[in-house]
This record gives structure tokens, C-alpha cells and sequence, in this order.
């Protein structure tokens, strides 16, 4: 009897122990959960905020000087009077299109902690499509080169949308900043993870690196830098890393060199050239 009363008590013991270490595991999943959807709300709500004002500005202008060149008492106004008010309102669309731009950019992040969807792709052709992209936004006499150690065959996994991203905020950074000369990309496996690093002629944006996207999107005039995306292209690119549990890095040499590099854990396989 008591050899079954021993057995009893044992498994009473292992199955409260069970149901704490499961409760306690499952009230810190339930609390992480709940602090990224907290954190994914005010991220909205102060964005919304700031939507507000920067759709309402260059509409109301489009507006205003469509008004101007339709009134019925203005229909005398010279050729150039018309010209300048058309100039205004392509200025106004531009912004608003840039605008909207970075609203489909943001769509695509959601709160601190993206989902990833990870697929499987040819690394080589993944990097191809980049810089045939790059070259349509780099001055006539800058090249975009692709340089790699990797096989042509090398497979790896990962989110083609957030991969385009990164990629395309540092090539169109470095577009912006190349004069002339080549941009160099070079991709290879390191530390078991993709290692990604750019390297092009100026000065790119080093400063930004410190910046969060929920720190940069409180700022009041945060959506309304059309004419410099790149603050909020990179403070994007740092909140993937940051969610990949990867790097992101410039280094610059005396003002006349910027290396853009990121590293993120990835699974690879077919890197060694036969």
C-alpha cells in the first residue's frame, strides 16, 4: 500500500511540476505576444496621426491651384502664369506619390517584429534582379557589379519581400551617392548567415543607424521627407535586421568611400563552386 501511495505522490508532484514549468512558459509566450501587439498599435496610432497632416497638405495645394487655373474669371491668364501653377501642382503630386510610396513600404513592416515567410531561391539570380533594378536608378556612368565566392547554384532561405527591401534602400542610397565609378555588391556565407556588403564612392547615411522606425515615425514631419527617403528607408532596413537578429553597418573612409553591410542568420546550401 504504501509503495502505491509513494507511486501516487511521485506523479501527483511530476504533473503539478508539469503544469507550472507549461503555465509559466505559456504566460511568458502570452506576455511577449502581448507586448508586440501593444508596441504594433501605438506604432499605428502615432503613424496615423502623422498621416493625417502629410496626405492633407499636398492634396489641398493640388486643390488650390487646380481651382485657380478653372476659375471662370481666371481665364485670361498667360501661357507662363499657367505653366508655373502646373509646375506647383506636379511638385505637390511628386511629394504625394512619394508619399504613398513609403505608405506601401510601411505596409509591409508590421509593428517591431515583422512575420517572416521564408522561401528557398537561387541566391545568384535573387541578386541578378537587384542590380538590373539598381542600374534604371544610377547615373549614366556608374555600374552596378556583383562579386560572390558563392556557386551559382547556392540555394538560400529567406523572405524574398523583405530581402527586396534591404537591398533596394542600400542601392538606391548608393545610387544617390555615386558619382561615377562602380558600385560594388558582394554576397558570400558567413557565421552561417548571409553576409551583404556595398561599397560605392561619397558619403551615405551613416547617422541614421541609431534611429528605431517607432522613434523615427514620432517625429512630426517624419512622412513628409519625400525628397530624403533615405531615413526612412534605412530606419526600415535596421527594424528587419534588428527582427532577423542580424547587423547592419556603414563604414566610411575619409569621405570619399561607404561600405552598407548586413549580416542575418540564414540556411544555405550548394554555396561551393564545382
Amino acid at each position: 500500500m504504501s509503495t502505491v501511495l509513494v507511486i501516487a505522490f511521485i506523479l501527483l508532484v511530476t504533473n503539478a511540476l508539469a503544469f507550472y514549468f507549461v503555465r509559466r512558459y505559456y504566460q511568458r509566450l502570452l506576455k511577449r505576444e502581448l507586448g508586440k501587439a501593444q508596441k504594433s498599435e501605438r506604432l499605428k496610432s502615432v503613424f496615423l496621426a502623422n498621416v493625417s497632416r502629410s496626405l492633407r497638405k499636398p492634396l489641398n495645394a493640388i486643390l488650390g491651384y487646380s481651382n485657380i487655373i478653372l476659375a471662370e474669371e481666371n481665364k485670361d491668364l498667360h501661357a507662363s502664369q499657367v505653366r508655373d501653377l502646373v509646375s506647383l501642382i506636379n511638385a505637390d503630386s511628386q511629394q504625394l506619390l512619394g508619399f504613398i510610396g513609403q505608405l506601401l513600404e510601411l505596409s509591409n513592416y508590421e509593428g517591431s517584429m515583422p512575420s517572416f515567410t521564408l522561401i528557398e531561391v537561387n541566391l545568384a539570380e535573387l541578386m541578378a534582379s537587384y542590380r538590373r533594378e539598381a542600374m534604371n536608378v544610377t547615373r549614366p556612368d556608374v555600374s552596378v557589379v556583383l562579386r560572390s565566392d558563392l556557386s551559382p547554384h547556392c540555394k538560400a532561405t529567406l523572405d524574398t519581400n523583405f530581402m527586396h527591401q534591404l537591398m533596394m534602400h542600400l542601392l538606391t542610397e548608393a545610387a544617390k551617392n555615386t558619382m561615377k565609378g562602380d558600385i560594388m555588391v558582394n554576397f558570400k556565407y558567413e557565421r552561417h548567415g548571409l553576409k551583404v556588403a556595398i561599397t560605392y564612392g561619397g558619403v551615405g547615411k551613416t547617422d541614421l543607424l541609431t534611429e528605431d522606425i517607432y522613434s523615427f515615425l514620432q517625429k512630426e514631419d517624419a512622412m513628409m521627407l519625400t525628397k530624403d527617403n533615405s531615413r526612412f528607408g534605412l530606419s526600415i532596413c535596421k527594424a528587419i535586421i534588428d527582427a532577423l537578429g542580424g547587423e547592419l553597418d556603414f563604414e566610411t573612409g575619409n569621405g570619399s568611400k561607404t561600405v552598407a553591410s548586413f549580416w542575418f542568420p540564414c540556411k544555405m546550401r550548394d554555396k561551393h563552386k564545382r
